[in-house]
């Protein structure tokens, strides 16, 4: 599942795709303003990505582009979703800063443990860069941290479709999806 947003990824890529890719640029964008007062690197990346999101307006959400109420509907959905993921990145920032803080280090004291260096680590809390499965098992282990806290656990859209299907066509009752990941939320 995509839900962890990768600045160097949308650069390297040099567009954007859809909706729900705007609205993470976006959300990278507002905090790519926060953070280049402590990393002043970060300024052409941030320039690039503004770049990259103005290109997509214009051919998407111009005067002279057709925007209907279906387009309106995903842009809704997309901006639905990505505020959910900024605010697992979030709630994940402040769980794993208050366990450090708990045992008495800081966040680059957790770079040092994970091999980071300050501003990578940075990146890595503010959700500018994504976790490794590597450093969100280290952090589970050495802090207890629940996985869930950790690790977005949420079924995609277009997944949970699939397994109902299978689920129907297999005919086993005893294995199905609870309510929850049959509800709509990340895609």
């Amino acid at each position: 599942m995509k839900t962890q947003i990768d600045l160097k990824q949308i650069l390297k890529k040099g567009h954007i795709s859809d909706e729900i890719g705007l609205e993470r640029a976006m959300i990278l964008d507002r905090k790519l303003r926060l953070l280049i007062k402590e990393n002043p690197e970060l300024a052409d990346e941030r320039k690039q990505l503004r770049a990259i999101i103005k290109e997509y307006e214009n051919k998407h959400w111009s005067k002279d582009s057709i925007i209907s109420d279906e387009k309106i509907q995903e842009s809704d959905f997309a901006e639905f979703i990505a505020e959910q993921e900024r605010r697992f990145v979030e709630n994940r920032k402040n769980v794993i800063k208050d366990k450090i803080s708990e045992h008495g280090i800081n966040q680059q004291d957790l770079g040092i443990i994970l091999g980071h260096s300050k501003s990578y680590m940075s990146e890595l809390m503010n959700g500018i860069s994504p976790f490794n499965n590597r450093d969100l098992i280290i952090i589970h282990r050495l802090f207890q941290i629940k996985l869930e806290n950790l690790i977005p656990t949420i079924i995609p859209q277009k997944d949970r479709t699939k397994i109902k299907a299978s689920l129907l066509k297999i005919n086993k009752p005893t294995i199905k999806l609870a309510k929850i990941d049959l509800e709509k939320s990340f895609s």
